[in-house]
């Protein structure tokens, strides 16, 4: 994986980490942390910039996470209802799951999309109820943008500050990546396996 995102990095320069950042929201399972660490060790190189880096890989993250919004705008509300009915085992939820996460979304929505961020786990499914619940889409990508950027900026410093070491790191981020992802797969199947409805409404 770090040779053809150093590849990528290598060919494409910005607009490759642009890419990258794009597909890694889209494909969770590709890291970010190691996309920007390695553009943190080319900006050490001497064949990036700092500021450019990071805020092309800002565009690419909030651009990914578009995407999710989009599904889940044109999904919408009262159109997800019988999706829910029908299917609510495999998402392991109910309507009034879906009514209470509107509610919430309405009022605080903003800043959750901000924090969740930062949350490796959640940060590009955050975007499906954000436009399920239809939150303006300015505020969206303000909210998505301001977050990504910190939270892009300390991984570029990462890279940067590590150097050469930074593949010592990408030894133990790749193999941890996947477990986390094995690890959401198992916890999500048991999850369906033990969900029970709470009856009628």
């Amino acid at each position: 994986m770090t040779d053809f995102i150093l590849n990528l990095i290598a060919w494409g320069g910005y607009l490759g980490i642009f890419l990258l950042m794009a597909l890694e929201n889209i494909v969770p399972p590709i890291p970010s942390e190691v996309i920007l660490g390695l553009g943190g060790m080319a900006v050490a190189r001497g064949d990036m910039d700092m500021v450019p880096l990071i805020l092309w890989g800002t565009a690419g993250t909030t651009v990914g996470n578009y995407a999710w919004y989009a599904v889940g705008r044109h999904i919408g509300y009262e159109r997800f209802r019988p999706f829910v009915d029908r299917h609510g085992r495999w998402l392991t939820m109910e309507w009034r799951d879906v009514e209470r996460l509107h509610r919430f979304f309405v009022r605080h929505g903003g800043w959750v999309v901000f924090v969740f961020r930062f949350m490796p786990a959640f940060r590009t499914m955050i975007s499906l109820p954000a436009g399920i619940t239809r939150m303006p889409l300015g505020r969206f990508l303000l909210w998505t943008f301001a977050g990504s950027a910190i939270w892009n900026a300390i991984l570029a410093y990462a890279g940067f500050w590590l150097g050469a070491n930074f593949e010592v790191i990408d030894r133990y981020v790749g193999p941890a990546a996947i477990l986390m992802t094995v690890a959401i797969a198992i916890g999500y199947l048991w999850r369906v396996l033990t969900w029970t409805p709470r009856g009628p409404r």
